[in-house]
């Protein structure tokens, strides 16, 4: 008699049912909890560009005009430049193409970055998105009274939402338009507006995620967390930002387990969120579904992404069965890394 056999004539039947009971549960568990599966990170061929002319090592958002099949033409963005750059996306790695120049803020003749944290792309445009926020400064170098002046020329060239057609090769920007609308219609909000201008270390302001959907734009804060546990979306007419007047807009506070947006991206009728904490240190990401309307979310994927890696960037692949297959770029890895993650399909 084989030691599995002998093992199930020692149960009593009640244990069996027990243990029945409890696969059950497991399975209920295994049914809406998932652990998303990364395979290796494709390689970039020629050169993502970061600070100083390097590699870049602040890939902040990615952004395609389609959201199917290769190859596909793409944008990047770095948070250090005033720059955002082509790309193509194949199977199996990214292709960098030619950078197109976004802003051209200055502080005492020295350029400004956008600090550029989202892109997206709807209506034959992509939208690039600044932060918003108060200038990093994790060593509280900046003195907000000496330094007031180019505290607040930065926060200036980081409030945009610049906008342009590609041309038909893919490699330079067309009819660029640039807007601070945002700004005033955050300042608007008297739940947001307190946070404005804040460090991001004290809870303040910061986007780092934008997606364009039905003539509207949504930004996705990272900070500040709402109630200690939500996550704030603003959502704006198009028309409204790009020469329209008044601040007519809606605030989403998402439950997202105390975590801030990282990222947002549309996937058919759906807006896709990844999600992470919103203070720097180590933290967990996870990925949701959104309908864009309610305040509803569907938690898709916990990500095994866990110490110094950030999850910065995500990208609808392909569908297969139950899973969907998406692109994830890290900030802090060279060229953002671009690795394939499987997770549950909304």
């Amino acid at each position: 008699m084989s030691l599995t056999m002998i093992a199930v004539i020692g149960f009593s039947h009640a244990a069996v049912l027990r243990f029945a009971a409890l696969g059950i549960v497991v399975s209920a568990v295994a049914a809406t909890f998932s652990l998303a599966r990364a395979d290796n990170s494709w390689p970039v061929k020629h050169e993502l560009i970061g600070k100083d002319g390097k590699k870049s090592k602040d890939v902040s958002g990615i952004a395609c005009t389609a959201e199917h099949g290769f190859p596909r033409y793409c944008l990047v963005i770095d948070d250090n430049l005033q720059e955002a750059q082509f790309a193509t996306l194949k199977q199996g790695k990214l292709v960098a193409g030619q950078p197109a120049k976004l802003i051209d803020n200055t502080f005492k003749r020295k350029p400004l970055e956008l600090d550029g944290e989202g892109v997206a792309f709807g209506g034959g445009r992509y939208y690039v998105i600044g932060s918003h926020g108060h200038p990093r400064d994790k060593k509280y170098k900046l003195d907000p009274i000496r330094d007031a002046e180019e505290i607040r020329a930065r926060i200036r060239a980081s409030s945009q939402v610049v906008r342009f057609r590609p041309d038909e090769q893919h490699s330079i920007a067309v009819d660029i338009e640039r807007t601070p609308r945002l700004r005033e219609i955050i300042a608007s909000d008297q739940v947001l507006t307190p946070y404005l201008d804040r460090r991001l270390e004290d809870n303040g302001l910061t986007i780092e995620g934008v997606a364009v959907k039905d003539g509207r734009l949504y930004a996705g804060f990272r900070g500040p967390v709402l109630k200690d546990t939500r996550a704030a979306i603003v959502s704006v007419g198009i028309d409204i930002l790009f020469g329209g007047s008044g601040t007519a807009h809606q605030l989403f506070q998402l439950p997202l387990d105390r975590r801030g947006v990282r990222d947002l991206t549309t996937h058919g009728d759906l807006i896709l969120i990844l999600a992470g904490s919103a203070k720097d240190g180590a933290g967990t990401y996870a990925v949701y579904s959104w309908d864009g309307r309610t305040e509803n979310v569907k938690l898709l994927s916990e990500l095994p992404f866990r110490s110094s890696r950030k999850p910065e960037a995500l990208l609808p692949l392909e569908k297969r069965g139950l899973e969907l297959r998406v692109l994830i770029l890290f900030d802090g890895d060279k060229e953002g890394s671009p690795t394939p993650v499987s997770i549950a399909a909304p």
